[in-house]
């Protein structure tokens, strides 16, 4: 039977350190979904990268061998070794993987509970891999119905009551640091989601002035344009950091844009005024050692935590709630994937009972007397309402299996019994949609 497997790390088994070295690019997480569904025992791939986790799930058709290929595979495209990989890493296999993916997708496994990023990110990391023709049947649906989990969660419980994101926690943190924030210059530098996000939550905190850069200047201009800011090249990163109050990293770079040399540089002038630094990115944009300078307060993903702890209290009994509709969504999800299984098998146990009934009746016609049309035409009803009552009770029995906890098991026990050689993959195609243009691709 097919097996969904997802290794990966995160927030809660490596801090910040490990999890910048294992960070994935959007290009490099598409490159790693093409190069997983090329190993024999890996059906479909998606690679989940953001700043609290790295994860890949498979359609796997040997859950050992598929494991390793994830780990071989993650490993080879990190600054990660072997060991530290294995020493932070978790592996979960079928309804294990499910949960974890319908959790992370309802932001119950992020490091703010309830925040409202990782639903997008979840569906731009499915949306790469159909791209790359790498998903089918199994993921597909299971990419899906967490996303439809995650949407119960916000709208069935307060979970996010109060909500945060990084984004809004990162402008907390600001506005916390800096009381009269009416009166302060914000600079934000990169371009992405996270990055405007963040501008528009310092604005919305009452920033007075903000600056936003980037290496594309059109980027910075766009998003300043649309908040009402200015927006500059990186080669204004070091006269803007002299003006700055707070400053809100969130790249893609590889290596910190930000050294302990710079703010040092930016705080000559100005002694009795500090500067808050808060790095969202992942690998971190802040050199670590600035955090020494004189007149720098430095925030790194890490801190985030800090915040989640202050909400911890308030959000456990509508995080319990969101719990149980994860578990709905789990067995919802397994009723569909067991049923998936046993509608061929009860088809090929059909098949293989009617090719024995036409051959028996082709035995008896060629041993004797020649049959009449009469004759012919009453075997063949007998036979058939034997056949249909032969397999009523086993076909009944295995749909009703097909709900339980022990599905799979009963199914595969069916085969066994009856000889009957399936392939170890569902049919191409059950009837739902992809985000948009449907996968090609066919398992197996």
């Amino acid at each position: 039977m097919p097996r969904i497997v997802a290794v990966g790390i995160s927030h809660k088994t490596a801090p910040v350190e490990q999890r910048e070295k294992i960070a994935l690019t959007d290009a490099t997480t598409r490159t790693l979904a093409r190069q997983l569904v090329r190993h024999p025992d890996i059906a479909e791939a998606v690679v989940i990268s953001t700043c609290n986790r790295t994860e890949a799930y498979v359609h796997a058709l040997d859950a050992s061998a598929a494991e390793e290929a994830i780990c071989e595979a993650l490993v080879e495209n990190s600054t990660m070794t072997r060991s530290e990989f294995d020493c932070a890493r978790y592996a979960l296999v079928d309804d294990r993987a499910v949960a974890h993916l319908l959790r992370v997708s309802s932001s119950l496994d992020s490091m703010v509970v309830g925040e409202s990023e990782i639903q997008g990110q979840v569906r731009g990391a499915w949306e790469s891999a159909i791209d790359e023709d790498a998903t089918g049947v199994l993921l597909d649906r299971l990419f899906r119905q967490a996303l439809e989990a995650g949407k119960r969660v916000r709208t069935e419980t307060k979970v996010a009551v109060r909500p945060v994101s990084v984004s809004t926690v990162a402008a907390d943190l600001a506005r916390e640091a800096l009381p009269d924030i009416g009166g302060c210059r914000g600079l934000v530098v990169g371009g992405g989601r996270m990055a405007e996000a963040t501008a528009r939550a310092l604005m919305e905190r009452g920033l007075g002035e903000l600056v936003v850069i980037n290496r594309t200047v059109g980027t910075a201009r766009e998003i300043a344009e649309r908040l009402g800011g200015m927006g500059l090249g990186f080669d204004c990163l070091p006269d803007e950091l002299a003006q700055a109050d707070v400053v809100v990293c969130s790249t893609d770079a590889p290596h910190p844009v930000i050294s302990a040399a710079n703010i040092t540089d930016a705080l000559a002038d100005r002694p009795t005024r500090p500067i808050v630094l808060i790095d969202i990115a992942v690998p971190r944009d802040v050199e670590s050692a600035a955090s020494a300078v004189h007149g720098a307060v430095l925030f790194d993903i890490d801190d985030l935590e800090r915040v989640v702890a202050q909400h911890r209290d308030e959000r456990q009994e509508h995080a319990h709630r969101a719990e149980v509709i994860v578990g709905e969504e789990v067995e919802r999800y397994a009723e569909w994937r067991t049923g998936l299984a046993v509608t061929p098998v009860i088809t090929s146990l059909r098949e293989m009972a009617e090719a024995v009934r036409q051959g028996e009746i082709a035995r008896v016609a060629r041993g004797g007397e020649p049959l009449s049309e009469e004759e012919r035409e009453r075997l063949d009803v007998v036979t058939r309402a034997m056949l249909n009552k032969l397999l009523h009770e086993p076909t009944v029995r295995a749909r009703e299996a097909a709900g339980s906890q022990d599905g799979l098991r009963h199914i595969d026990s069916l085969r066994y019994l009856f000889g009957l050689d399936l392939p170890d993959h569902p049919p191409a195609g059950d009837g739902t949609e992809a985000p948009h243009a449907p996968s090609s691709r066919h398992l197996g």
